[in-house]
């Protein structure tokens, strides 16, 4: 049965990561995207992960550490803990690894021997993951509806994701190939997440309120730390605010019929 999970969670994040590759494709027919759709299209995909940290994680984490513990108070400091574990995981790395902002340029330590190439792929990388392991953990914490509607959410919202980062690679002058390329490649992250996140679970009953904690609090530093800043510094505060929550409401949406 664990097997069949781990596969179950390994299969569906490999879907959800192509999905940047699909999205990113639309770099050929594209030339560039206006700053303020791009923007919106991140927003877009950062109020699915914010859904997709409450309604498929947190809260269904929550009623699986009720189930262990039998205690309300138990499951929530559970919880609670993996969340900030997960944030402050994501913050070190944030922090410590070299890595590029689309807008706000290089961040982290010194990155001379680095080509800007790469600090793009950690970047990248640093979001992709978090996603791979929460369906992972979807799928081996709350079962197949959980997982479904996870991978469901995190695919569509990789699209435009996708594409965002594949023209804004495209804005710094590297060619529609490598473009299309880098973008795809980095969605290949996600199916490496979801081996470990569903992994993770599977082996350990107990661990999964932690565990969903974590992913969540990890995809929320992303969020937070990332996403939202990036999209609110070039003056498109309202329209990324009310993309967010149309990304937000529509994973709402999802887990809701999945669910």
């Amino acid at each position: 049965m664990s097997s069949n999970i781990i596969l179950s969670g390994f299969l569906a994040s490999l879907v959800a990561g192509l999905c940047t590759g699909l999205g990113a494709a639309g770099v050929f027919a594209i030339r560039q995207l206006s700053t303020k759709l791009e923007d919106g299209l991140l927003s877009f995909a950062a109020g699915i992960m914010l859904s997709a940290s409450f309604f498929s994680l947190l809260l269904p984490a929550l009623e699986i550490g009720e189930i262990h513990f039998q205690d309300k108070s138990s499951a929530a400091g559970i919880v609670i803990l993996g969340l900030l574990f997960g944030v402050g995981i994501l913050f070190l790395i944030h922090k410590y690894s070299p890595h590029e902002h689309f807008i706000s340029g290089k961040e982290g330590p010194d990155t001379k021997a680095l080509s800007r190439i790469w600090l793009f792929v950690v970047a990248i990388t640093l979001h992709n993951f978090p996603e791979g392991m929460a369906v992972g953990v979807g799928f081996a914490g709350d079962g197949l509806s959980s997982g479904i509607s996870l991978a469901t959410g995190i695919g569509i919202q990789n699209i435009p994701e996708g594409l965002a980062v594949a023209v804004s690679l495209l804005s710094v002058k590297y060619s529609k190939l490598q473009s299309f390329t880098i973008a795809f490649l980095t969605g290949l992250i996600e199916p490496i997440g979801g081996l470990v996140g569903s992994f993770a679970v599977s082996i350990a009953g107990p661990m999964m309120p932690w565990t969903m904690g974590f992913a969540a609090g990890a995809m929320l530093f992303i969020i937070v730390g990332e996403i939202i800043p990036e999209t609110h510094k070039r003056g498109f505060h309202d329209f990324s605010a009310l993309t967010l929550i149309f990304g937000f409401v529509f994973m709402m949406y999802l887990d809701t019929i999945f669910g």
